[in-house]
């Protein structure tokens, strides 16, 4: 019998790998157990008040000015009293963020599919993606500037461009880790391409599909500041700039504050839905 004529065995030895836990594996976001007792909340919230009220405690007993260090106590009072100015800028920032993340991601997930379906089509579009991933997003706004002017289109343009390589690539992972043995199978009931696409690959793929949109939508976050602060009269990375041009450190670190809480939102959004929908990788 040829090799070619050989039963596909379905042998578990390619389960090993679920248990590497990186960037492209699902599993360093769901492997964990979680939180299960108040007993650890309150642990977590010990530690994080004895950081920081050491914090506290340093900057006043070493006397460090506010605008080189404020302390967490006068960030708290900024984060408070400017944030009625710094919600509209807020709004800004997640309506460029969501619009170029969704334009990305949606040509990140396509393109996966069309280069693991046409292997051809790969060789032509590869050299293009390790442009995109290796160029700095932020040296073409204000090139994008002077085309688009200083409103949403470059910045979502920038967004676009930084978040969908990663949806790409990952995306294009997962549907590579399907096992053939399970694709000869369907193949041998009659499934055509379309519908082990739909029905393996796809569902298969689903774990590096979300960390593939995590890293995207965090990339997406930190290419938007980058851009308001490169060019345009709102937004929160614009916000950084002013403040610190007016040696206004409380108020800078607040807004840091809420960028820090955006990105464990993007974090938490795309855990949840692992552990949902894809928690049976781990």
């Amino acid at each position: 019998m040829s090799s070619q004529d050989a039963i596909p065995e379905f042998r578990q030895s390619h389960r090993a790998d679920a248990n590497e836990v990186g960037v492209t594996n699902l599993s360093a976001l769901t492997a964990g157990p979680g939180i299960s007792s108040w007993v650890e909340v309150l642990a977590i919230i010990a530690v994080a008040v004895v950081v920081i009220g050491s914090i506290e405690l340093s900057l006043w007993y070493f006397a460090v000015p506010h605008y080189i260090m404020p302390r967490p106590s006068l960030v708290g009072v900024a984060l408070v009293t400017e944030f009625p100015l710094i919600l509209p800028h807020l709004g800004h920032t997640l309506v460029q963020l969501g619009c170029g993340f969704a334009i990305g991601a949606t040509v990140g997930l396509v393109l996966a599919a069309v280069i693991t379906q046409f292997p051809f089509a790969e060789k032509i579009i590869a050299p293009y993606i390790l442009i995109l991933v290796t160029t700095p997003m932020l040296a073409l706004i204000p090139l994008l500037i002077l085309r688009f002017g200083f409103g949403y289109e470059p910045r979502i343009i920038a967004v676009a461009l930084a978040s969908g390589p990663m949806v790409m690539i990952n995306a294009a992972t997962g549907f590579r880790r399907v096992d053939s043995a399970k694709i000869a199978l369907a193949r041998s009931y009659g499934a055509s391409t379309l519908q082990i696409f739909w029905k393996i690959r796809a569902p298969m793929a689903l774990p590096m599909i979300l960390v593939g949109l995590m890293v995207g939508a965090i990339f997406g976050l930190l290419t938007t500041v980058g851009a308001e602060m490169v060019g345009g009269g709102f937004g929160l990375g614009n916000r950084l700039t002013t403040y610190s041009s007016m040696i206004k450190m409380p108020e800078f670190f607040a807004v840091v504050l809420i960028l820090s809480i955006l990105g464990i939102l993007i974090y938490t959004i795309f855990f949840l839905i692992g552990k949902k929908w894809a928690s049976w990788e781990t």
